[in-house]
């Protein structure tokens, strides 16, 4: 295929997912854009487009990339992600970048829903005491992790991180992890796309082995970091490929 082939599949892939460049753009930009993010990395094989679109939004959403955050809302929408699926997507990288990212995400988000007229019913509030919680949070981590769930800042006896970490157990494993509008195998990708946005490389090497316990294959894992590239920037999506060798073999 040439060149010229990959941009007009490129920009025939972009239109159709409402994806079009501001006008003045840097000249040469959009066909260089339509050949190396939608030709090159959104129309690549091994993850679905609305997986894609969950790791864009993810790394989006931890950048505060909002202008773009606005569109690429618009595409996960017409990729058959939902408005609470999309709203969940803030709420679980929250607990990653800061939750004023959530708010800010959702802020941005609800615009996009009003304008195609989309509305979010509200949760009924969440009765577990706060020891079923802990119970709940521990059983989510033993899922995902394994024999790791207790290892580095997760051990039990480091008196350091047990100022905090038993938060995490309790709010991140009981109750993010926990909430509807996004399966575990969903709350994965979010995960992935988020530490290598951010560069976080001890979280996504633990992560990365526990995504094969959620039903995510080896190469959707590798595809959840490359789609990270065009938002995040190719040098941190390399060094998450360059943990993915250690951890995945």
């Amino acid at each position: 295929m040439s060149r010229e082939d990959l941009r007009k599949r490129g920009k025939a892939l972009a239109a159709s997912f409402g994806q079009t460049s501001p006008r003045h753009t840097v000249p040469g930009f959009d066909d260089f854009k339509a050949e190396v993010v939608f030709a090159g990395i959104w129309d690549r094989p091994n993850l679905a487009k609305a997986d894609r679109a969950i790791c864009t939004l993810a790394a989006l959403s931890v950048l505060q990339r909002l202008d773009a955050l606005a569109t690429y809302t618009g595409t996960a929408l017409d990729l058959g992600l939902t408005p609470r699926n999309i709203l969940e997507i803030f709420v679980q990288v929250g607990l990653y970048a800061g939750f004023v990212t959530t708010d800010a995400s959702a802020a941005v988000a609800h615009e996009v829903f009003a304008a195609r007229d989309l509305t979010v019913p509200p949760d009924a509030p969440r009765t577990e005491s706060l020891e079923q919680l802990d119970d709940l949070g521990r059983t989510v981590m033993r899922k995902l992790h394994g024999d790791r769930a207790e290892q580095g800042y997760a051990a039990p006896g480091n008196s350091i991180t047990g100022e905090l970490y038993p938060s995490a157990i309790r709010y991140g494993y009981g109750e993010l992890w926990s909430r509807p509008g996004l399966d575990h195998r969903q709350r994965m990708l979010c995960a992935i796309a988020a530490f290598t946005a951010m560069g976080l490389e001890s979280q996504l090497e633990k992560f990365s082995r526990s995504a094969l316990n959620v039903g995510l294959s080896r190469a959707e894992i590798v595809e959840a970091v490359i789609q990270t590239g065009p938002y995040g920037g190719f040098p941190r999506a390399l060094n998450g490929l360059s943990i993915l060798t250690r951890s995945l073999g």
